[in-house]
Parts: C-alpha cells; sequence; structure tokens
C-alpha cells in the first residue's frame, strides 16, 4: 500500500466534493464521504495525522471513490461546482 498516493487521493476528492455548487449533493458526501472537520479545509498535504488511517483503508478508500463519483455525476445534474466566483457550465 502507497499510504501517500491515497492520502492525496483523499484529500483531493474532499477538496473538490467541498466546491459542489448544491448542497443537498454536498451533504450526501459529508454523510458517506469524508465526515465535516476532518480534512481541514484546502490542506492537500501528504502528512497522516492519524486521522488518515480510516479513510485509505482499502475497503473505504474504494468506497470513497464510489460516493466521489457519484456526487460528481449528480453534481453535474444540479449546479456543477463553484469555485472562486466560478461556476462551472454544462
Amino acid at each position: 500500500m502507497n499510504a501517500v498516493e491515497r492520502i492525496k487521493m483523499v484529500k483531493a476528492m474532499e477538496y473538490i466534493c467541498r466546491q459542489i455548487n448544491d448542497e443537498m449533493v454536498f451533504d450526501t458526501w459529508l454523510m458517506n464521504g469524508v465526515a465535516d472537520g476532518d480534512i481541514e479545509y484546502g490542506d492537500l498535504s501528504e502528512e497522516n495525522d492519524g486521522m488518515m488511517d480510516y479513510y485509505i483503508d482499502d475497503e473505504q478508500l474504494s468506497e470513497l471513490m464510489r460516493c466521489f463519483l457519484n456526487r460528481m455525476r449528480r453534481a453535474r445534474e444540479s449546479g456543477g461546482l463553484y469555485c472562486d466566483g466560478v461556476v462551472s457550465v454544462d
């Protein structure tokens, strides 16, 4: 297992999900993805504060990636992504 690779993936998915422009779509990420407060907003470091051990487990990482893909599909259908005053356009 490459823990650094997995930590980067989890933190990248968390960051992107924070840009979802529909609160109801994002709320599912908080319930089934990364819990609010587990990763500081914007933290894309490779550091593992111990909390990441749970998220980088084989089974949990697989579930996170599945949830992420579902959130992106739903976000595309209902508001897209929003970042620094720019909204995605379909």
